[in-house]
């Protein structure tokens, strides 16, 4: 039976305006640097959606490090998970900026060293939004980007979503209007319009939801802050 070399911990992240540093939690799979026996490959980054949804939900990559011997890391972006939440910032939209990600994920790069060596991305959902705009800077290290179930163009986005927002039964969109007027989100009727609207359109396994899929909820249920300013 193999082995897999799973390794956590924390990284200190500065961030302006705040006086003790964030933490952002980190999960790497497989060994990030070569031995004499071993070369290592390229390590693979791998950015959550949201933003919001935690890393949990994106563990069955794992199968690229036993299938393909790719070394992986996950991360929590702060406000996320198992990272520092800030629930003082919830709402503020000049706080939590596509830049504030950048950096962290910045961050995370220089503390494994990766700028040499260099490194890929996989980016899911926002985690494909925010590596796009990520990858346009050309940073250093960057060899590959991944996008996964990203769109190309916000606008584009919304007007799908309206668009299935407008086959739901009448009920059910009049509970999610309802939510986004009164800036009401805990109402037990809008919890039962989104699910609905999940159960539709974001996972159609059965029986729902499917574990990984479960995790993610749980993040964005109990930790709403950044989800709901972005």
């Amino acid at each position: 039976m193999t082995i897999i070399p799973i390794a956590e911990g924390e990284i200190d992240f500065q961030v302006s305006g705040l006086e003790t540093p964030c933490k952002t939690f980190y999960k790497t799979i497989g060994p990030l640097s070569s031995t004499h026996s071993t070369p290592s490959k390229t390590p693979l980054i791998i950015l959550h959606g949201g933003p919001g949804a935690a890393h949990e939900y994106l563990l069955p990559f794992t199968d690229l490090y036993t299938k393909f011997s790719i070394p992986l890391i996950f991360y929590d972006q702060i406000g996320n998970g198992r990272s520092t939440h800030l629930p003082s910032k919830t709402g503020d939209q000049e706080f939590w900026t596509e830049s504030l990600f950048h950096r962290e994920l910045d961050n995370l790069i220089d503390h494994f060293q990766l700028r040499d060596t260099g490194f890929d991305i996989l980016g899911q959902s926002w985690g494909g939004m925010m590596g796009s705009s990520y990858a346009a800077l050309k940073p250093q290290g960057l060899r590959r980007l991944v996008l996964a179930n990203a769109p190309a163009d916000i606008e584009l986005w919304k007007q799908g979503l309206e668009n299935l927002r407008a086959k739901l039964p009448d009920d059910v969109q009049e509970a999610l209007r309802e939510a986004e007027e009164t800036g009401d989100f805990e109402s037990k009727e809008y919890e039962d319009a989104i699910t609905f609207f999940y159960k539709r359109h974001l996972c159609t396994v059965k029986p729902w939801p499917a574990k990984e899929v479960e995790v993610a909820l749980k993040w964005l249920t109990e930790y709403p802050d950044v989800y709901a300013t972005m």
